[in-house]
C-alpha cells in the first residue's frame, strides 16, 4: 500500500476508534446515571402527588415544591414523564459534548461514580479528540487549501491576493454550510427556534463556548430524537474540524502578509515539517525548490 493509502487508512482507524470511544462513554454514563435519574424522578413525582393532595397549600409548601423541582431541573430531570437524559444516545451526546469541550451543562452527572468517570473520560477523550481533529484537518489542507490556491495562482493572482481571496471564499463557505444552513434546519426541527436562535446556537457550539441556554432535542416528545442527536454529534465534529481548518488558513495567511512576524508570534509552519520554515519569496523567486511544497510555496505550474 502506498503512503497516501496508509495515511487515509490510519485516519479511518482514528475516526472509528473515536466513534467506539463515544459509544463506550455512552454505555457507561447510561448505566451509571440512569438509575439515579429514575430515582430522582420518582422522588419528584411523589412530591408532586403530595402537593396535589393538600386541600390548602401554604406558602412554605409551595416554596418547598418549587425549590425541589428547580433542584431536579438543574440535573436535567424534569417533571415530564418518559423524558430521560441518560438513554444511550443522550449519554453519547453528553460524552460528545464532554470530549469536544462544548459542554452545554444542561445534563450533568448525578452520582459520584459518574462524576469520577467524567474526569477520567475527559482526561483521555479531550486530547484524543484534538488529535483526531488535527489529523482530519491535515488531510483536508491539500484539497481545500493548497489546490484552490494553486488554481488562483494559475489565474494570475499573486501569492498575497490569492491567499486573501481564498480565505474569504473559505469563510463564506463555512458561514453558509455550517451556520446559515444548519440554523434554518434547527429552526424547522426545533419549532420554537428562530433563525437567529439557530445561528446563535451554531456559533456558541462551534466556538466551544457552550452556554447551554439552547440545546437541541431537549424538548419533550421530540420526534426521531435518537437520529436527531446522532446528526447533531456529526455536525459538531465536522463543524469543529472546519473551524480549526479556517483558523489554520488564517494563520498561514497572516504568515504570508507578515502579521505574525510583526506581532512576534510563531509562524504556522513551525508546527509542520522543518522544510516549511524557509522564506515565502526570496529574491523575487518562488520557493519551489523545497523538498515538500507548503501553503506559501505554491508555484505556478
Amino acid at each position: 500500500m502506498n503512503p497516501l493509502g496508509r495515511s487515509w487508512l490510519l485516519l479511518s482507524g482514528f475516526v472509528l476508534f473515536y466513534v467506539i470511544y463515544l459509544l463506550f462513554g455512552g454505555l457507561v454514563f447510561s448505566s451509571l446515571e440512569r438509575p439515579v435519574e429514575e430515582q430522582l424522578r420518582r422522588d419528584v413525582d411523589a412530591l408532586k402527588r403530595r402537593f396535589l393532595n393538600q386541600s390548602c397549600v401554604s406558602a412554605a409548601a409551595l416554596e418547598h415544591f418549587v425549590g425541589q423541582v428547580l433542584a431536579a431541573n438543574r440535573y436535567g430531570v424534569a417533571v415530564y414523564p418518559n423524558a430521560s437524559n441518560w438513554d444511550l444516545t443522550s449519554a453519547m451526546f453528553f460524552a460528545n459534548t464532554l470530549v469536544t469541550t462544548v459542554g452545554y451543562g444542561h445534563t450533568t452527572p448525578l452520582s459520584d461514580a459518574g462524576k469520577l468517570f467524567s474526569v477520567a473520560y475527559a482526561v483521555l477523550g479531550v486530547p484524543f479528540t484534538m488529535l483526531v481533529l488535527t489529523a482530519c484537518v491535515q488531510r483536508l489542507m491539500r484539497p481545500l487549501v493548497a489546490a484552490p490556491l494553486r488554481l488562483l495562482r494559475r489565474c494570475g493572482l499573486d501569492a498575497r491576493p490569492a491567499a486573501g481571496v481564498h480565505f474569504l471564499a473559505l469563510l463564506a463557505l463555512v458561514l453558509l454550510c455550517l451556520f446559515a444552513a444548519p440554523a434554518a434546519v434547527f429552526g424547522v426541527v426545533e419549532g420554537g427556534w428562530s433563525f437567529l436562535d439557530g445561528f446563535y446556537f451554531c456559533f456558541i457550539s462551534l466556538c466551544t463556548i457552550g452556554l447551554g441556554d439552547l440545546v437541541p432535542a431537549a424538548k419533550p416528545g421530540q420526534r426521531f430524537k435518537q437520529l436527531y442527536q446522532v446528526a447533531v454529534m456529526v455536525y459538531l465534529f465536522v463543524g469543529l474540524m472546519m473551524m480549526y481548518l479556517l483558523l489554520r488558513t488564517f494563520h498561514k495567511m497572516a504568515d504570508l502578509h507578515g502579521l505574525t512576524a510583526y506581532l512576534q508570534l510563531p509562524r504556522c509552519e513551525e508546527s509542520d515539517h522543518d522544510d516549511d520554515r524557509e522564506p515565502i519569496v526570496e529574491n523575487g523567486q518562488s520557493a519551489a525548490t523545497h523538498k515538500r511544497p507548503s501553503y506559501n510555496s505554491i508555484s505556478e505550474r
